[in-house]
C-alpha cells in the first residue's frame, strides 16, 4: 500500500512547462514566468524551459533577465538558432549592438535564405560602426525581401555613413515608397542634406511635408539662408502662427528686413531686442534696421547699447560713431571714431568719418591729415569719397595759407 504514494505525488506533480505555454498562449506573460521559473528550478538542465522563460521575460519588455536565459540556452544547447536569434536582437534592444554581432552571424549563417537574423545582423553591424559591412549584409536582406522598407533605410543609412549621399538617397526614397510609414525617414534624408550643404536638395524635401511644422520652419530657414525672401515669407508667417517662439519671430523679421519691408520688420525687431536686451547681434540687427529706415536717434541708441554690451567691437563703435554724425552730435562721434580706432580701426572709411567730423567741428588741421591719410589708403577704392576728399583737402589748405 505505501508504495502507491510515491506514484500518486508523481503523478500530482505539476506540469510546469505546460501550464507556461498555455499562459504564453493566453498572453498572460507573468503568469508564464512564474511557470517556468519553477520549471528551471525543478530541472535546470531542461534548455526548452528556459527557452521559454527567456521568451516570457522578453516579452514583458524585461530584457536582461532574457538576455541572462538566452544565454543558459545557449551553454546547455549550443547553436540553438532560436536561441542565437533572439538574443541577437534583445542584446541589440539594449544597445550592445557589437556583442549581438556574433550570435546574429550564426543565426544567418545557418539559415542564409531567412530575411530577420540577415536583417537584425545589419541593424546591429550598423549600430556597432561597421557601416560597409552593414551595406553588405542590408544588400543580402533586401534580395531575401525587396519589400520590406526597413531593409532599404538600413542599406540607405549604412551607404550615407560612408559619405555616399547620392548613392543613398534612393533608398531612402524607396522605403518611403514601399510604405507610407517610412515617409518620415525622408525628413532624416533632408537633414543630411542640410549637413552635407546639399541646400537645393534639402528644400525639394521639406516641401513635401506641408503638414509639419518642424520641416515647414526648417524649409522656410534654408530659404532664408538662400535668400528666397519672398518664398520664405509665406511659411515663416505660417509657422509663426503655429509656433511662436522668438527663433520663428527672429526669422520673420530677417526676412521682412531682407525683402525691404521695414515696416513690418521693425515692429517685430522691437518685441525682440525688448524680449532679449542682452543680445548684441539683435541690437546691431534692430540699430541697422532703424538706420535704414532713416530713424538714426533710434539707431544710435541701439548701437550705444551694442557697445555697452561688447565694448571692443571695432563694428559697434564705427556704426554708432555714423548715427552720431547724420544726427550732426560731431564731438561724440569723433570720440566714437577714436574708440574704434583704439581698437585697431585703421581703415580708409575710419579716417574719412575722422576728417568730415573734423571737418564739420572747424578743426582743420586734423581734418586735413585725416584727408590725406584716407587718400593714401584708399588709393581708387572709393572714387566718390576720394574726389569729396580731395576737394576739401585743397580748400582746407588754402584757408590754412591764409591765417
Amino acid at each position: 500500500m505505501w508504495g502507491i504514494v510515491p506514484l500518486l505525488l508523481l503523478l500530482q506533480t505539476p506540469d510546469y512547462n505546460q501550464q507556461g505555454r498555455k499562459a504564453l498562449e493566453a498572453n498572460n506573460y507573468d503568469a508564464a514566468v512564474q511557470y517556468f521559473t519553477q520549471a528551471v528550478q525543478a530541472d535546470p538542465s531542461d534548455f526548452t524551459a528556459h527557452f521559454h522563460l527567456a521568451l516570457s521575460y522578453s516579452l514583458l519588455k524585461k530584457d536582461p533577465e532574457g538576455i541572462a536565459e538566452y544565454q543558459k540556452v545557449l551553454a546547455l544547447k549550443p547553436g540553438l538558432y532560436e536561441a542565437e536569434l533572439n538574443l541577437g536582437i534583445l542584446l541589440l534592444r539594449q544597445k550592445q549592438a557589437a556583442a549581438a554581432v556574433p550570435y546574429l552571424q550564426q543565426a544567418a549563417d545557418q539559415k542564409p535564405k531567412e530575411f530577420r537574423p540577415r536583417y537584425f545582423l545589419s541593424d546591429a553591424l550598423l549600430a556597432a560602426g561597421d557601416a560597409a559591412k552593414a551595406e553588405e549584409e542590408y544588400k543580402a536582406a533586401v534580395e531575401l525581401d525587396p519589400r520590406s522598407a526597413a531593409a532599404e533605410l538600413g542599406l540607405g543609412r549604412a551607404i550615407a555613413r560612408q559619405n555616399r549621399l547620392p548613392d543613398a538617397a534612393s533608398h531612402f526614397q524607396k522605403a518611403a515608397q514601399l510604405d507610407p510609414a517610412y515617409k518620415d525617414a525622408l525628413l532624416e534624408l533632408a537633414e543630411l542634406y542640410e549637413k552635407n550643404k546639399m541646400t537645393v536638395e534639402a528644400i525639394d524635401l521639406y516641401q513635401q511635408f506641408p503638414e509639419n511644422v518642424a520641416a515647414q520652419e526648417r524649409l522656410a530657414n534654408l530659404l532664408l539662408d538662400t535668400k528666397r525672401y519672398q518664398e520664405a515669407i509665406p511659411r515663416l508667417e505660417e509657422a509663426l502662427q503655429k509656433d511662436p517662439t522668438p527663433a520663428n519671430r527672429l526669422a520673420l523679421a530677417e526676412a521682412y528686413l531682407f525683402s525691404k519691408q521695414l515696416d513690418k520688420a521693425l515692429p517685430m525687431l522691437e518685441r525682440i531686442v525688448a524680449e532679449q536686451p542682452a543680445d548684441y547681434h539683435l541690437r546691431m540687427m534692430y540699430g541697422r534696421a532703424l538706420r535704414d529706415h532713416k530713424q538714426y536717434s533710434g539707431a544710435a541708441a541701439q548701437f550705444f547699447q551694442a557697445t555697452r554690451l561688447k565694448p571692443d567691437s571695432r563694428e559697434a563703435w564705427n556704426e554708432l560713431a555714423g548715427m552720431l554724425y547724420m544726427l550732426e552730435s560731431y564731438p561724440q562721434a569723433l570720440a566714437a571714431l577714436d574708440k574704434a580706432r583704439e581698437l585697431g580701426e585703421n581703415t580708409p572709411a575710419n579716417y574719412y568719418f575722422r576728417a568730415i567730423t573734423l571737418d564739420k567741428l572747424h578743426v582743420l588741421k586734423p581734418a586735413l591729415e585725416n584727408y590725406e591719410k584716407f587718400l593714401e589708403l584708399s588709393q581708387g577704392k572709393n572714387p566718390d569719397e576720394e574726389f569729396k576728399a580731395r576737394q576739401r583737402a585743397r580748400i582746407i589748405k588754402r584757408e590754412l595759407s591764409k591765417q
